[in-house]
């Protein structure tokens, strides 16, 4: 079911999927809701799965005061309102995890657990932010069609890359007419996110993460660091896997989502 609520006077889109325990899916940066097209196959069949497209991304429309990811934490307690959620699982991938991150040290009352798919506590270093900058500049000078055409390729391993274009090239013409403005909005809130690792100290709820081990994105010694700050931890590392698992390694991401699942909301 698709659905539609006014955030800051902004239309954001989400979907519902199947019946059950409710179950959060963010998605990252220059993706939408679709990302999640093979988890919300497996997944609708026990969960009541809500899937927004953050704003800026899809359907949702891109708002230039909604620019951190507290706001978009906002945005997303604002559809648990619109949903009377009492309590969820929020899994997020990449910017995604950023987002949940934000929820959770705003409305920890509201999660049964939370996921990091990808994702990390960790703040942009200056390396980081100097890359997010180049990024930027490179949307700026030629546009969004250009970076997501030579983005996306890198967020898969080579041997997947090698493997299976189709998918790739599938997600290249998916997202090639992002608003520009959305992406640099991204960047920019990411570069601006605090450090959280005091918040995974102090949570005291079940807290999964799954890492590739081919990850440039979110290398994977930094994944096996956080790994030990939460109370409640579940770890998996995802072999010959770079920043895609819900692609690259579908079938055991699904598989670890929901043994997650099902631990977190007893």
């Amino acid at each position: 079911m698709d659905k539609i609520i006014y955030y800051e006077s902004s239309p954001v889109f989400y979907r519902i999927e199947g019946d059950g325990f409710p179950v959060i899916l963010i998605h990252g940066f220059a993706e939408d809701g679709t990302i999640w097209q093979n988890q919300i196959a497996h997944l609708a069949k026990s969960y009541k799965l809500v899937i927004p497209d953050l704003p800026g991304s899809s359907h949702s429309f891109f708002n230039a005061k909604l620019a951190t990811v507290e706001d978009f934490a906002d945005c997303i307690q604002r559809i648990v309102d619109e949903e009377k959620i009492a309590t969820c699982v929020i899994i997020g991938h990449s910017l995604g995890g950023y987002v949940t991150l934000a929820f959770a040290e705003k409305y920890p009352k509201k999660l049964n657990g939370l996921g990091l798919f990808h994702s990390t506590v960790y703040g942009d270093n200056e390396e980081k932010k100097a890359a997010r900058k180049k990024g930027i500049e490179f949307i700026k000078r030629y546009g969004a069609a250009e970076f997501i055409k030579q983005s996306v390729p890198k967020l898969f391993a080579e041997d997947f890359n090698k493997k299976h274009p189709e998918i790739v090239n599938e997600l290249i013409d998916r997202y090639n007419n992002f608003n520009p403005g959305s992406l640099v909005s991204y960047y920019d809130a990411m570069m601006k996110r605090p450090d959280r690792t005091r918040l995974l100290k102090s949570f005291k709820k079940p807290v999964l993460f799954i890492a590739g081990e081919k990850d440039n994105a979110v290398p994977i010694e930094h994944s096996l660091q956080q790994s030990y700050l939460p109370e409640i931890c579940y770890f998996h590392v995802l072999v010959d896997t770079a920043h895609m698992g819900m692609f690259e390694t579908m079938n055991l991401s699904n598989e670890i989502i929901s043994d997650f699942l099902e631990q977190a909301i007893q």
